[in-house]
């Protein structure tokens, strides 16, 4: 039998649109496409950004009681290439030695203009 389980987590804010932050699944931890949005870095670029989504990130897998190590894949959605160096630093600054499986893709725009990356992470449990 399957477990599956919805959660939302209050650390990050309350939902006001038609998902959960996150699903367990058995032993995989599916984590929602997050973005800065409603926070200081919303504005800012995409590193700022990042790494806002990498603390939440955390947030996640620090209540589910995992760290970076059970990363598995992560699907980077960007706006424009032009600050991928910056991105990649950041990338490496959170991974450290345990590098998931990645996807990166350039999208023409995210739900709100100020935008410029969402990502969504799936962790082994």
């Amino acid at each position: 039998m399957t477990s599956l389980k919805r959660k939302n987590y209050p650390q990050l804010g309350e939902v006001k649109a038609p998902y959960v932050h996150a699903v367990k699944h058995n032993d995989t931890l599916y984590i929602s496409g997050l973005t800065a949005f409603g926070t200081p870095a919303q504005r800012l670029g995409i590193a700022e950004q990042a790494d806002e989504i990498f603390r939440q990130i955390k947030t996640v897998m620090t209540a589910e009681g995992i760290d970076a190590s059970s990363l598995i894949k992560v699907t980077i959605f960007i706006t424009s290439f032009a600050e991928i160096d910056a991105l990649r630093a950041v990338l490496f600054r959170h991974y450290g030695e345990h590098l998931p499986a990645s996807s990166l893709v350039e999208v023409s725009r995210l739900f709100s203009p100020d935008l410029k990356i969402e990502i969504e992470a799936v962790c082994g449990l």
